[in-house]
């Protein structure tokens, strides 16, 4: 996962979709009173939240130590840990795991679905949704194309995001162990809230495009890739972001 630090408060106020969306799926875990479930990627703890109001012991990790910490002072009945989505290990195995809009950004992916395997008990299952192929790439392009334009083509960040195709993900999964029971990969064009809401999504979610150029540039990149975008993803006051989707879910 690319080193990036989370600002937790934008994250709750500007991209509450990502939990709104998240109760969706919700709906494919159905947790059941007395489980013991991981939120792998909790954010700031919400959909853990969700998910102990049906009576199941919720335990949340995310790598990042300012959502972890926002999500033990909003919800300080539930567990909360620092821990690292490729390289976790917990004595007692869950019943399921979820995971929603965290997978992407774990290029180990290999290590990311060994540990889901090696810490779910026999018969445990797997619930995840996360970016699929062909997600944000209007954005990444805007990007791309405003660093060309300012001189600043050589100055272009690695590819960070993990982007699968449905088959490429639930081989990885097959390969793992896991029998994979229902998978979609699905267009979700998702509505960014404000006027500024498509320079604040490059701002929380694309820092990373900007590794290898100042401040300034990237505010004037950031600027340049926002007018791009404009003549299709904004329209009567609202912007929308082109997300697609894959979910899937599996069984140990």
């Amino acid at each position: 996962m690319p080193d990036i630090k989370w600002n937790s408060e934008l994250y709750d106020n500007s991209h509450s979709f990502v939990s709104a969306y998240g109760e969706d799926v919700v709906g494919w875990l159905q947790p059941k009173q007395g489980e013991r479930i991981l939120d792998l990627g909790c954010g700031t703890g919400q959909l853990a939240h969700t998910i102990s109001l049906n009576g199941a012991e919720v335990v949340g990790i995310d790598k990042s130590p300012d959502m972890i910490a926002k999500a033990q002072a909003a919800y300080p009945e539930l567990e909360f840990a620092v821990k690292d989505a490729a390289h976790f290990q917990f004595n007692q195995p869950f019943d399921a795991i979820f995971s929603n809009a965290t997978l992407h950004w774990v290029n180990e992916k290999e290590k990311a679905v060994a540990c889901m395997y090696n810490n779910l008990a026999t018969g445990g299952r797997l619930v995840l949704e996360m970016g699929g192929k062909g997600n944000v790439q209007s954005i990444a392009n805007a990007v791309s194309a405003a660093m060309d334009a300012e001189g600043l083509g050589d100055k272009k960040a690695a590819a960070f995001w993990y982007f699968p195709s449905l088959s490429e993900y639930t081989t990885l999964l097959e390969k793992q162990g896991f029998r994979v029971t229902a998978a979609i990969h699905f267009d979700r064009p998702t509505e960014l809230a404000g006027e500024d809401g498509m320079l604040n999504w490059i701002n929380m979610f694309g820092s990373f495009f900007f590794t290898h150029i100042t401040a300034e540039q990237a505010a004037t990149v950031t600027a340049k890739a926002v007018e791009l975008l404009r003549s299709n993803y904004y329209r009567n006051g609202n912007w929308e972001a082109d997300y697609v989707r894959l979910r899937i879910k599996a069984v140990k």
